[in-house]
């Protein structure tokens, strides 16, 4: 967020209006989906793993990075497609024989399209930004495409399954895509290289995520204000003669030795029955 007109001074203080430029929302929208049938691509290591196993559990997915593209739409002023790729990291529970259950890593590929609005600009876009031992990218051009920007949180595990090689029953084709096309940074998330041979055995997920997509662009609005947001504490540090100074400001921990009751994760928190705000 930039300042561009001040017309409050630190000396006067209290009351006015200013110029500011930052970034407005023009269309946006909340998703909740359960993803089925999603595959995970493992490693050659984990890959053998698997092709021993008698059964699979998901234990944990994590969000890596989510990819994503914006296009105008033909014949339909203002509105843009916006194109996800998710890229998660899946770590799961294998269990071979009668051993303990061994944990594999793997990544999972999910694209979605979404189309929103994001209103329209024919201004080109020049900003002066150094980047240290690169190129003077002040000389570049910009599109004038509005902003995606997506929210989400790490997905839930809901199940997971193998499927043999040999079995034509499978629909699973959920972005069932060439691993070629996954980055290496991604990649590097897990040990080892991404293998994919048509005689191994093929692990299968179902996820359920969360996301907020958002259409953004820069521009200039006119908010009140009323002071400079000065801050009000002070920075304070506490040396290592007496760590006991430190220790005694500290709250007691009364979360810890007394469990929440159910309210608290259902529904509105109630703070008078002991809930957690």
């Amino acid at each position: 967020m930039t300042g561009t007109n001040n017309s409050v001074s630190p000396s006067e203080g209290r009351s006015g209006s200013t110029c500011i430029q930052t970034r407005k929302v023009y269309g946006s929208c909340k998703d909740k989906e359960c993803i089925e049938d999603l595959r995970v691509y493992l490693s050659g290591c984990s890959q053998e793993i698997v092709n021993d196993a008698i059964s699979i559990k998901c234990r944990k997915a994590e969000i890596i990075w989510v990819y994503s593209d914006v296009e105008p739409v033909q014949f339909n002023r203002g509105y843009y497609t916006v194109d996800l790729r998710f890229f998660f990291k899946i770590t799961l529970d294998v269990t071979c024989g009668a051993s303990r259950p061994k944990q594999v890593e793997g990544i999972a590929v999910y694209e979605k399209k979404v189309i929103l609005f994001g209103s329209e600009g024919n201004a080109k876009i020049f900003q002066s930004k150094y980047r240290f031992d690169e190129g003077d990218i002040q000389l570049w051009q910009k599109n004038n495409l509005p902003i995606a920007q997506v929210e989400v949180v790490d997905p839930i595990c809901l199940g997971a399954k193998i499927v043999e090689p040999n079995d034509k029953s499978c629909c699973c084709c959920c972005c069932n895509c060439d691993i070629s096309s996954i980055p290496s940074g991604i990649c590097s998330a897990i040990d080892g290289c991404v293998v994919d041979n048509e005689t191994d055995k093929k692990v299968f997920i179902t996820l359920g995520i969360f996301t907020i997509v958002r259409l953004e662009r820069e521009v200039q609005i006119l908010i009140p204000v009323i002071d400079f947001c000065i801050p009000e504490c002070e920075c304070t540090t506490t040396g290592d003669s007496n760590p006991c100074e430190l220790f005694n400001k500290l709250h007691f921990p009364v979360e810890e030795f007394f469990p929440p009751e159910r309210d608290c994760f259902t529904g509105e928190p109630d703070v008078r029955n002991g809930c957690c705000q």
